[in-house]
């Protein structure tokens, strides 16, 4: 039921802890503002306006028999007693009197209330400012105007509380969020480094924060050197393989160069083949994300690569180029990654296109053929280590090794990529698109 709020929450760590924090503060703030102004702020109001009220009554029944030559001097001493201030009004249209309140004085509403429930000769009461009151009351000699200071009716700086509420929730607040800030640093540089190293980069951490923190940190560290481990034994098995293996197949290419007999080639295309394909098991094995992320121009790449192809004889085009901008990425890898790409092209159909877009977070390549593609269903498994998905693709041309597509999608995983298979709309083959961040 609750599935509308996800958009307008935050999605940082920081932010929905920051949220956290404040919301219950300011709750707690609005309710006690809230209590103190319809509680005690309105029962003080109306306490010290009921006893206005009779202070008003009785100056009125000690004026009620005073004539109008000698109402202003009784009416001055009997309220200077009082601490009002008393005068006859020019103006005695009571339609005329000023009866003025702000529309935020709610103590205002009050005092009105309180004033003209218990006066009975009451004729208006003025609201001007915070700093004083006038009361007209109707008296036999004539309309009398009774002024004085409004702490009489209401309570003495009332927002003094109000404003060191917030002021000190503020500053409470900024202090909780700098210590769970800190508190979450160690989560963000534990996130950074868990995501370096998904791409093949090696962040130094250090374990901080909680007991609960360290612990995580503690297990990535491990995790992560049980994986370095894993990956240093595999490398080392493989470079002893290789040496292993290269050394009788040279003597294989030697003994194949003296023999002179009909069947020599085919042979010799065996020990090729054989060669290409321990070369190919060996790169996938070992990974093509080696050397560190360079800043280059991604259209230079493609056409670098583009033209290598056109010298060897096929027909590949560079078709155009969108946006400008440079990128930070591993050449090696990401070359062989192109490359595999336009030779599954070239393998497979006879004409091949290339495309770059470079956006404002990513790059794409796009490698698109004539050749007879791949059905959606098995898309999935041709990016699979050693998947042939021969009768999609086109087998006059060679086996292969199936690990073009898997080598592939690794060294978009490695930039923290991903590679796209589809079917080209202008074309009607294969349209693979590699996505890397910039």
């Amino acid at each position: 039921m609750f599935l509308w709020l996800k958009k307008y929450m935050p999605r940082s760590l920081y932010g929905r802890a920051a949220l956290i924090l404040i919301l219950p503060v300011l709750t707690v703030q609005l309710v006690v503002s809230v209590t103190f102004i319809q509680r005690h702020f309105e029962d003080v109001t109306r306490q010290l306006s009921q006893g206005l009220a009779l202070d008003l009554n009785y100056l009125s029944e000690q004026l009620s028999e005073v004539e109008a030559s000698a109402l202003t001097d009784e009416g001055k001493a009997l309220s200077r007693k009082f601490g009002l201030q008393f005068s006859v009004p020019e103006e005695t249209d009571a339609s005329a009197l000023p009866e003025r309140r702000r529309f935020y004085d709610f103590s205002g509403v009050v005092v009105q209330d309180v004033l003209g429930q218990m006066v009975p000769n009451l004729l208006s009461v003025d609201l001007p400012d915070d700093k004083f009151v006038a009361v007209y009351i109707s008296l036999p000699a004539g309309t009398a105007r009774i002024a004085f200071d409004r702490n009489k009716v209401s309570a003495s700086n009332p927002h003094q509380l109000l404003v060191w509420t917030v002021v000190a929730g503020a500053f409470m607040t900024l202090i909780a969020y700098s210590f769970l800030r800190n508190q979450l640093r160690p989560i963000k540089r534990m996130a950074v480094a868990a995501d370096a190293f998904g791409k093949g980069r090696h962040v130094p951490y250090k374990p901080s924060g909680a007991i609960e923190v360290r612990a995580a940190g503690n297990a990535f560290l491990e995790m992560r050197a049980r994986i370095e481990r894993q990956i240093e034994q595999r490398t080392l098995m493989l470079s002893g393989v290789s040496h292993d293996l290269r050394t009788p197949l040279t003597r294989l290419k030697l003994g194949l160069s003296m023999i002179e007999d009909e069947s020599r080639e085919e042979l010799e295309g065996d020990v090729t083949e054989m060669q290409h394909l321990l070369d190919e098991f060996l790169s996938f094995a070992k990974g093509e994300t080696e050397g560190p992320a360079e800043v280059l121009h991604p259209e230079e790449l493609v056409k670098d690569i583009v033209a290598g192809f056109v010298r060897s004889g096929h027909s590949v085009e560079f078709a155009n180029l969108e946006g400008e901008g440079t990128a930070r990425l591993r050449p090696v890898a990401v070359r062989r990654a192109i490359e595999n790409l336009i030779g599954n092209a070239v393998r497979y159909g006879t004409e091949a296109r290339v495309s770059c877009r470079i956006g404002e977070r990513s790059v794409r390549f796009r490698i698109e053929d004539n050749g007879p593609g791949i059905p959606a269903e098995m898309r999935g498994e041709a990016v699979k280590p050693f998947a042939r998905l021969d009768p999609a693709r086109n087998q006059n041309k060679g086996s292969g090794v199936g690990l073009g597509l898997a080598i592939v999608t690794d060294i978009a995983r490695a930039h923290g990529g991903s590679l796209r298979l589809d079917q080209s709309p202008e074309m009607g083959g294969l349209m693979a698109d590699l996505v890397l961040p910039r």
